[in-house]
């Protein structure tokens, strides 16, 4: 069971978890017309390391420093209802019917899935009160938000902050996934 707190910090952290976030999936100009298609994630968590996002909260405040600590974008992943990954439906709003992701057995598979032995998968239980259910991340699905976005929709979007020991867990598999050997 994953711990979590209402992360009463003002400032973006490592494990932070967002609600209702936009991702840009193209942007494209016909005819004078500027065609936008955008994916709204229910729930995304941060995977930026919290060094980084502290250096940057502290350089951004400061007038007399330089500002060679300033983050651009920040990492995120998206966070989906675990039940629906096993069944292959977590996209079906993003995919046409035809393109569903592959349902995975909750027997084998499913198993060392909610144990944490696939790389590519996070499962994560919250406490009762944060009306959360079941998670899984998928580390294939992170990418980048423009850090002011984030930090102007802060107060609306916040949920939760992950506990440190859990977000250095996931810190620790993301890094884990991205560097494992890749097989044809």
């Amino acid at each position: 069971m994953i711990k979590v707190d209402d992360g009463n910090q003002t400032r973006i952290s490592q494990g932070d978890i967002y609600k209702n976030i936009e991702y840009i999936e193209y942007a494209h100009e016909i005819d004078g017309y500027i065609e936008i298609s955008k994916i709204i994630f229910p729930l995304v968590v941060v995977l930026t390391q919290d060094c980084d996002l502290e250096q940057d909260f502290k350089f951004r405040e400061a007038t007399d420093k330089t500002k060679d600590k300033i983050l651009f974008s920040v990492l995120v992943a998206p966070m989906y209802n675990a039940d629906s990954v096993f069944d292959g439906t977590h996209l079906d709003d993003v995919y046409e019917q035809e393109k569903s992701m592959e349902p995975i057995s909750r027997k084998t598979p499913g198993k060392f899935l909610k144990q944490n032995e696939r790389c590519r998968y996070h499962y994560l239980e919250f406490p009762e009160g944060t009306q959360l259910a079941p998670i899984i991340i998928d580390f294939k699905h992170y990418f980048s938000i423009n850090i002011n976005q984030l930090i102007s929709c802060r107060k609306d979007h916040f949920v939760y902050r992950m506990s440190e020991l859990y977000r250095e867990d996931l810190s620790l598999r993301f890094a884990n996934f991205l560097s494992r050997i890749g097989l044809p």
